[in-house]
């Protein structure tokens, strides 16, 4: 397998935190050592399930000094690009199964000067991905079918991780490999290995009574 020799950044996903106590949940993950905090948009149409809008991310923005990881799972992405821009996201990323729509919207992406990110879900496959890599600035492999939290980690995945970071490594390229769904220190070893460097995580750190000490134990198997 190819590790990646990249700094891992971990990205509590705010999915999965308690909304009852929204504030403290985003304090916890400031205090966790966490590089990043993952918001999943989703419409209820790209995926059977509705989260949270541009509004959400505006009142969160002053809340954390965290980078903002945005993921659109969504049928209509370039309507909340620019909403999500301005409410402070750093990162955007849009799905490869938007098919000939992506090259538009990852250059509307770009446009606005974050980064920009291409998402592909477990049935696509990477070839889909293929054309865009020297665009975009983060490859988001998908290790669950999008749509709820909680779910179990597909293995079939990683020869997906690998088959990205073998791509990187041919072509020189620099765009981070984050994967998302099922993740904890057991998975998140074994994305790793196979090349990814950006770990998202929900259930397994917000589920947790210390975030900082469920950080520290996903980061220390995840790079051994």
């Amino acid at each position: 397998m190819l590790k990646s020799a990249r700094n891992l950044i971990i990205a509590p996903s705010l999915l999965a935190a308690n909304f009852s106590r929204l504030d403290r949940e985003i304090q916890r993950a400031n205090r966790s050592g966490a590089e990043w905090i993952h918001l999943d948009i989703m419409d209820g149409h790209f995926v059977p399930n509705l989260s949270f809008g541009p509004e959400m991310a505006k009142t969160l923005r002053p809340m954390t000094f965290l980078f903002m990881d945005v993921h659109l799972m969504c049928e209509c992405p370039e309507i909340l690009i620019d909403p999500f821009h301005a409410a402070g996201a750093e990162s955007i990323t849009v799905h490869a199964e938007l098919g000939f729509r992506v090259k538009d919207l990852l250059w509307q992406i770009k446009s606005r000067n974050v980064k920009t990110g291409l998402a592909v879900n477990p049935p696509t496959s990477m070839e889909v991905a293929r054309p865009y890599l020297k665009q975009i600035d983060l490859l988001l492999i998908m290790t669950v079918n999008p749509g709820f939290g909680g779910q179990k980690f597909i293995p079939e995945m990683l020869p997906k991780i690998q088959t990205a970071a073998k791509w990187r490594q041919e072509k020189g390229l620099k765009f981070r490999i984050e994967v998302d769904g099922g993740i904890n220190p057991n998975t998140g070893s074994q994305c790793t290995q196979a090349g990814a460097d950006t770990l998202v995580a929900g259930s397994s750190l917000f589920s947790k009574p210390n975030l900082r000490a469920a950080v520290s134990h996903l980061r220390k198997a995840s790079t051994h």
